[in-house]
């Protein structure tokens, strides 16, 4: 049995296929040892057939964000020490009088030089000393580093120099990363930047990896753990665990690879990708027309560049669990901070300070019997008392609610508008998907905001992160900076022999592997580069990529080939979704209640339905809302919604007029 798990700030969503259906189970995360609850959904899924394991885990993110990872040594070449520290001259906020400079992850005293240089065309101009290695060694020994990151200059174009040194230290027996491996292209602060974070992540998050592999292993014989990757690709634990830098966005990767291939499914080709859950927000934008879900290597981690291949996701700290509070200006704010799985929010039972839940639920946008299909109840009567008590000068515990989450969706909103309007493209052309346990609750009103036509709410959005990792196929990238004219005959033999290392690694895993071949791409001279797809069109592909970026392009003016590009990839099983033949319907049958919700300071009687019990072909307009096990619907006054052959919401907005809605519902 295939099992699915995504561990997330406040829930671990486990899903699986039973009798050809996907089913979903949801337990809250142990934050003190995320495996625990892994094991927990393993046992309550499969306890005795043997299963196979797809994790998608936050614990390199988590890692990262509260600079808990592991004492790392720097070495690069003599004169470079300083490489990290320096970093680049771009300024956040160009405006700020005292900007707020991130700490490197590795202190200077741990910063070490070897002299050794190598040219940029690969030729070695001189190798380090035995003696000097030997020196290095007992420094190194001495520091007190529990993981050593290796960067030295031009070692992606030889790795010779970077392989005496490794061979060096590995006495030590620390964990080693090295550049030439872990990323091999250029640019010395990205390189060693992103060596230096696979090097923390190493020791925790490789152990932990293992010791969830072992676990699994004892309960199960021939078990088998894979992780998913940034990129959204599954590899196994082993590798996850020497190369734990490619997993930091391993949660979120998932939600698109999910979000992606049930839209398509539907018929939406342009999709924005909306998962919000406890702790934060990801958003991306997909267009088929592109070839599927965009891959990154410019990505800020925790103010931090790693510029290993992921998945173009943008991420923003607010979630269902961020937390409001009154500066000391006396103004509302809303996240970053979040309550998580433990204390809570307030309606949870034990958290005391309000947050975007606790909001929802003062609106009536919750119900508290019908929470995680009734499994929790929501304290109505709690949430009320403690938001009454932090309110300060707001009017009524609903103005405060009403407050927190229009902040909130301002910063969902902002999100939205970075990875669509700042890039050029117009939000109007694509469909919203919202997914995650809050994500639809939000969904319509966001939409709106933006004048997106569409939300497309799948079947168990609030696991639909765990569902992408249970479908995703296994792949690796592989990379190699090589600075040639696009017509030269030796990058088609630079690509061969990244090809035919991947696929030999594939085959001895026994997998079959399929290649992709990109290139980064730039005009001469310029000193950033984008990535299109390596055949006959590659140069027009290019313009007219610069074009949909930047504005402009000049066909006129040469271009240069700066990294190749090999993604191999094994398809894993086909997972088929249950479809049904479409009848007309109002949804009545899946009314159970009736409850008061308030939009606009406006307060409405509103209808809420059981998902589950909505079949292809009903259609109903709000104000409503749709409760199922793994998330809560919102349907606003303005908007209409229709159950597709796949029983997945597609929301018009603002498709009905707020009055014939207010006259059908009742306005209070």
């Amino acid at each position: 049995m295939r099992i699915a798990i995504d561990t997330g700030g406040t829930f671990t969503d486990c899903v699986f296929v039973q009798n050809g259906i996907p089913k979903v189970l949801k337990l809250f995360s142990t934050p003190s040892d995320p495996g625990n609850a892994v094991l927990q959904a393993v046992r309550q899924v499969s306890p005795a057939t043997t299963p196979e394991v797809r994790h998608g885990t936050t614990v390199g993110t988590n890692i990262l964000l509260e600079r808990k990872g592991s004492r790392v040594a720097f070495v690069t070449t003599s004169g470079f020490e300083d490489t990290i520290a320096i970093g680049r001259q771009a300024r956040t906020n160009l405006y700020s009088w005292s900007p707020q400079i991130p700490q490197p992850l590795v202190s200077r005293e741990l910063c070490f030089g070897v002299n050794e240089r190598t040219a940029p065309d690969g030729s070695i101009l001189f190798e380090p000393s035995e003696i000097e290695l030997k020196e290095l060694c007992h420094r190194i020994e001495h520091s007190a580093a529990e993981a050593i990151a290796v960067s030295l200059l031009f070692s992606f174009a030889n790795p010779q120099n970077e392989q005496r040194v490794e061979r060096a230290l590995s006495r030590l027996g620390l964990p080693i990363s090295v550049s030439h491996v872990v990323l091999p292209e250029f640019r010395e602060y990205e390189r060693g930047a992103t060596v230096a974070v696979n090097a923390y992540l190493a020791p925790k998050v490789g152990g932990y990896i293992r010791e969830l592999e072992d676990a699994v292993g004892r309960a199960y014989e021939n078990s088998r753990v894979q992780v998913m990757q940034s990129t959204g690709g599954i590899i196994s634990a082993r590798l996850a665990a020497q190369h734990p830098v490619r997993t930091v966005l391993s949660g979120p990767a998932g939600g698109v690879i999910g979000a992606y291939h049930v839209a398509r499914i539907a018929g939406f080709d342009k999709i924005i990708t909306f998962d919000m859950g406890g702790t934060s927000t990801d958003v991306a934008l997909v267009s088929a027309d592109e070839g599927g879900p965009r891959i990154s290597s410019e990505s800020i981690v925790s103010q931090i560049p790693v510029s290993v291949p992921m998945l173009d996701i943008h991420t923003v700290g607010a979630g269902g669990g961020s937390l409001a509070r009154f500066d000391d200006g006396g103004i509302l704010r809303v996240g970053p901070e979040s309550a998580g799985a433990d204390p809570g929010p307030i309606c949870y039972g034990r958290g005391t300070q309000p947050a975007v839940t606790d909001a929802n639920l003062i609106l009536g946008r919750l119900d508290p019997d019908l929470f995680l299909g009734g499994e929790v109840r929501l304290n109505e009567a709690r949430t009320r008392e403690y938001m009454d008590k932090a309110r300060e000068s707001i009017a009524s515990v609903e103005r405060f609610a009403e407050g927190i989450l229009l902040l909130s969706e301002s910063t969902m909103e902002k999100a939205l508008r970075v990875i669509s309007v700042e890039r050029g493209y117009d939000p109007r052309d694509f469909t919203l998907v919202a997914f995650g346990g809050a994500g639809p609750l939000h969904a319509c009103s966001l939409a709106r905001s933006l004048r997106i036509p569409r939300v497309f709410v799948p079947q168990m959005p609030g696991a639909l992160s765990a569902f992408g990792i249970l479908l995703a196929d296994a792949s690796r990238d592989y990379s190699q900076t090589v600075m040639l004219r696009p017509e030269e005959n030796l990058l088609q033999s630079k690509f061969e022999e990244l090809e035919n290392r991947g696929l030999q690694e594939f085959q001895s895993e026994g997998l079959p592997g399929i290649a992709t071949r990109t290139v980064d791409v730039r005009y001469v001279g310029q000193g950033y580069e984008l990535n299109v797809p390596y055949n006959s069109g590659l140069i027009s592909s290019f313009h007219r990529t610069h074009r949909q970026r930047y504005g402009y392009a000049d066909q006129n003016r040469a271009v240069e080939a700066v990294n190749i590009r090999v993604r191999i990839t094994a398809k894993a099983d086909p997972i088929h979704l249950p479809q049904a033949t479409p009848r007309p319907g109002d949804g009545s049958q899946a009314v159970l209640k009736t409850r008061r919700m308030r939009f606009d300071r406006q307060e409405f009687e509103s209808q809420v339905y059981d998902r589950d019990r909505l079949v292809s072909g009903d259609v109903f307009t709000g104000p409503a809302v749709i409760a199922e096990y793994s998330a809560t619907t919102v349907l606003p006054p303005d908007c209409e919604a229709r159950v597709d052959t796949f029983r997945n919401l597609v929301i018009a907005v603002g498709a009905v007029p707020q009055s014939a809605t207010s006259e059908n519902r009742g306005k209070l």
